[in-house]
């Protein structure tokens, strides 16, 4: 054991330098708490081990309310992109996500300067091999070296690299993500304070290069035309946005099922030497060919890493077999057939936390001054992490300053969805947000993000009074459009009727409000502009808002009264002593799983697997009997 030494005094501790680690300890320091981030490599911060892109369907909905709250991600990726798609557009507006493909060195640049920039945070290159706790609370850190630091508040947010463990085929060997040292000390001192660790897998596809890839057998997939940024601090420049770059589309065959299917015997998966859970909704290849054998095919895109590497990424293709398994299979695909890998696939496991051992502030139960975030507590995705990092950075220095605790419930935000879902479902293998976990999907948009949450940015001082401003007047701007789209009558006239039966609507004989034939499937509020007379010159943001708000009025109505069902239930706060063993009425099964949540509120309770609406109610007869 190293002699130890005392080194300084942090308000807050930052462990891990990834995008939960980055978000977190940069929220914190605006927050003027005295900040560390530590990681086990500098040239990590930010990293992207996995595919080089942020956003995507409901992770692109994370990115833009991280935005809305004062976070970074959102403007990292609009500084870094090298190709943006809006997905889904041929659904509803629920669903529409945006997605773009990042130069995965110069966003990592990128947020190292953001960090380096900010005045109260200190960047140090260590790992920390300890929490001390002493009367239920942490009081310091300790690193490899031996220097201890006291601390307030230590935030845990060490991705994939808690003990890990990489596998490619026969092979395993201690590491984290990119051959980066791994943490091998700090599971032993997490278990001892009372966390509970467990296991859990992902994993990444080869890199291949580019001069091995034949770009004319391949589908091409171009970027948007328009491009709307993440940040909402970028509207104003969405016109200065370029795409640079292609990307494309392959497709596996019955060939290379066949080569996969040959070598299982060889996988890691499939012989034992993986005792991690895997991700149930980003399997690995040979993965998806066993669970879906009925599928001829899957698809993959094949992406750049950046304009200055000639490295592709092969997203949809991660494996953990053999190197020349992986060689033999990637050529088998119509584009691939020279390929050659320059970083091949591999499987990674690590230690994470049971989450339900936390609060929804992400602080844990039974350790004041401890926060999770990240692939720490069970998620998967750059974008769910960062969104738990901004909410562990807050808390955790909003408990250092005294202030209130922020807690984001399932109506307001994915956000608040994401943390209910961890700490009151938990999860058995590594968690991913889609649109269908929300059950208020419709009022949770990616494109009312600022609206929902930047009043309360504003409010934490994450967010300035300038960008605030900016808000409330869209939100004026936008209530006048709907209010004059309303009153607003629309003559008939020959070419109106004649645009009209060409979409396949009926004409008009009479006026028409213009709210009336926006809500029309067939037409547009853009459509309608040469038969709109003294239309007000407004951005895209504010007449979208507009049009959305006409279309789905009756919906979000619907919607806005189930969440004040659900925040009455949340209204009623359950004590935190109860032994549930002594209320008559409830199930065992029920008082089990109330006793391990410990939930704060019926709302809460009424979300866990195992209690059914019967003991919902008899925990509503027990709260009013103890009035």
């Amino acid at each position: 054991m190293n002699k130890k030494y005392y080194m300084s005094n942090y308000d807050v501790v930052v462990v891990g330098a990834g995008h939960a680690g980055v978000e977190a300890a940069l929220a914190s320091a605006r927050l003027g708490c005295k900040t560390a981030l530590f990681t086990i490599s500098l040239d990590a911060i930010a990293n992207m081990p996995c595919n080089p892109s942020i956003g995507g369907t409901a992770k692109g909905h994370l990115v833009r309310e991280i935005d809305a709250l004062g976070g970074e991600m959102g403007k990292a990726a609009d500084e870094c992109f090298i190709q943006s798609r809006m997905l889904n557009l041929g659904k509803g507006p629920a669903v529409h996500s945006l997605r773009v493909q990042a130069d995965r060195v110069k966003y990592h640049r990128y947020m190292k300067k953001v960090c380096e920039s900010e005045k109260n945070l200190d960047i140090k290159q260590a790992e920390i091999v300890s929490v001390g706790v002493e009367d239920g609370k942490v009081i310091s850190v300790t690193t490899k070296l031996g220097a201890v630091y006291n601390v307030k508040a230590v935030i845990i947010a060490t991705g994939t690299f808690l003990n890990g463990k990489i596998h490619v085929g026969e092979v395993s060997y201690s590491s984290g993500p990119d051959n980066i040292l791994p943490p091998l000390f700090l599971s032993d001192s997490l278990r001892d304070i009372g966390v509970t660790l467990r296991r859990f897998k992902t994993g990444t596809p080869s890199r291949v290069h580019r001069r091995s890839i034949d770009f004319d057998l391949l589908e091409r997939q171009d970027g948007d035309k328009d491009i709307v940024p993440f940040s909402y601090e970028n509207m104003d420049r969405a016109g200065e946005l370029k795409n640079l770059v292609s990307c494309y589309v392959a497709y596996t065959n019955a060939e290379t099922h066949k080569v996969i299917l040959d070598n299982l015997d060889r996988s890691p998966l499939y012989s034992g030497r993986i005792e991690g859970v895997g991700p149930r909704y980003c399997p690995s290849i040979e993965d998806k060919i066993v669970r879906f054998s009925d599928k001829p095919r899957h698809q993959l895109f094949i992406e750049p890493m950046g304009l200055d590497t000639d490295e592709y990424y092969l997203q949809g293709m991660s494996s953990s077999l053999p190197e020349d398994v992986q060689e033999k299979f990637l050529r088998t695909i119509k584009g691939l057939s020279h390929v050659e890998i320059m970083r091949n696939a591999y499987a990674i496991e690590y230690d994470c936390c049971d989450p339900t051992e936390l609060l929804p502030t992400l602080e844990f139960k039974r350790i004041k001054g401890l926060y999770g975030a990240g692939q720490f507590n069970g998620t998967s995705g750059y974008e769910e992490a960062a969104a738990q990092g901004l909410i562990a950075g807050i808390n955790a220095a909003h408990s250092v300053l005294g202030r209130e605790s922020v807690i984001l419930d399932r109506a307001s935000s994915y956000i608040g969805t994401l943390i209910d879902d961890l700490t009151v479902k938990g999860c058995s293998d590594p968690y991913r947000m889609m649109t269908s976990r929300s059950e208020y999907r419709l009022i949770l948009r990616q494109d009312n993000a600022d609206d929902r949450l930047t009043p309360l940015g504003y409010k934490i001082g994450l967010v300035s009074r300038e960008r605030y401003d900016r808000l409330l007047e869209k939100r004026e701007k936008t209530a006048a459009e709907i209010k004059r789209m309303r009153s607003k009558n629309i003559a008939p006239s020959e070419s109106l009727n004649v645009f009209l039966e060409s979409k396949g609507t009926s004409p008009l004989s009479t006026g028409a409000k213009l709210a009336d034939l926006v809500r029309r499937p067939q037409l547009s509020y853009a459509e309608l502009s040469p038969w709109d007379e003294g239309r007000p010159q407004l951005s895209r943001e504010i007449t979208e808002a507009a049009e959305l708000a006409i279309n789905y009025e009756g919906y979000i109505e619907k919607q806005l009264q189930a969440v004040g069902q659900m925040r009455r239930l949340e209204e009623k706060l359950l004590p935190q002593d109860i032994d549930y063993s002594e209320i008559r009425g409830l199930r065992l099964e029920a008082a089990e799983k109330l006793a391990k949540i410990r939930p704060l509120s019926i709302g809460q309770a009424s979300r866990i697997s195992g209690v059914n609406p019967a003991d919902i109610s008899v925990l509503l007869i027990w709260l009013e009997k103890r009035k």
